[in-house]
């Protein structure tokens, strides 16, 4: 699935350089505000667990999310419902073919919030970097096994000049060496194993380990409860987790982000 899904974004990156040049994408950046500080809105919560709340429309896995927050809610008022709750920071989906999203739902979402707002997608050209930032995202995913080591550590260092933050999204021991080596201040490991889809959380109590400490350790996909937090802070000592469809098919998304922080009522991070 992977390999459909880079093979489709180098299709469809192909495309919009003809349509919108680069250069045109980069003299629209002048007038924009300056992205929103994500690694810091992360910490925030320490020593607590903070939440990277997800708006997801579907996936390859589960197909089209059916839930009332998604049929009834726009991607606006889900983030303002998250940053209510507590969230840290929110991740939208912007992957249109296989995840039903698109740069316009980041769009709104951030305009309806003041914490930082990662683009989720499947970034294989420099070409996205500049489109992320034209788009209103403060932070972009970075997936470790799409991109050959040099080209993550250039795409590192553009999101900085860019003022932007990286999620460097890994998956094994080798990866987490490559993201450290190339300078990723945040590592996300995946609990989903993205060629076979399955998710198992002992992926991160295995491999939580081998990022150092000093820094940000985000824990991906299959996180429903506070338990589960509990488990994965202890075992691994992760700052941040990201959730996306637990929230979205949850009856009350805002209970949920409050129970998976530990914090009832209002955030207090």
């Amino acid at each position: 699935m992977l390999k459909e899904i880079a093979a489709h974004k180098w299709r469809e990156v192909g495309r919009k350089k003809k349509a919108y040049p680069l250069e045109e994408v980069i003299r629209g950046l002048s007038d924009l505000p300056a992205p929103r500080d994500f690694k810091g809105a992360l910490l925030k919560c320490s020593p607590g667990v903070a939440v990277i709340a997800e708006i997801k429309k579907a996936s390859p896995s589960g197909g089209a999310l059916v839930s009332p927050l998604a049929r009834e809610k726009g991607p606006a008022e889900i983030a303002a419902l998250y940053a209510e709750a507590g969230a840290a920071a929110i991740s939208v989906l912007t992957e249109e073919r296989y995840f039903a999203g698109s740069p316009a739902d980041l769009a709104v979402a951030r305009s309806a919030v003041g914490i930082p707002v990662l683009r989720k997608d499947f970034i294989v050209d420099e070409y996205q970097l500049y489109e992320s930032r034209a788009m209103g995202a403060d932070a972009v995913l970075l997936i470790s096994s799409l991109l050959a080591a040099v080209e993550l550590q250039r795409f590192l260092r553009l999101l900085a000049e860019l003022g932007m933050s990286a999620l460097v999204e890994v998956g094994k021991k080798e990866e987490i060496e490559q993201a450290v080596h190339a300078g990723a201040e945040i590592i996300g490991i995946n609990n989903r194993n993205l060629h076979t889809l399955e998710i198992d959380l002992e992926r991160t109590v295995r491999w939580g380990p081998f990022v150092p400490r000093n820094r940000v350790l985000v824990s991906e996909s299959g996180i429903h409860c506070r338990e589960q937090v509990a488990y994965l802070q202890k075992m691994s000592g992760i700052n941040a987790v990201l959730v996306g469809k637990s929230l979205m098919e949850s009856g009350d998304p805002g209970k949920k982000i409050r129970e998976l922080t530990g914090v009832h009522g209002s955030c207090a991070c």
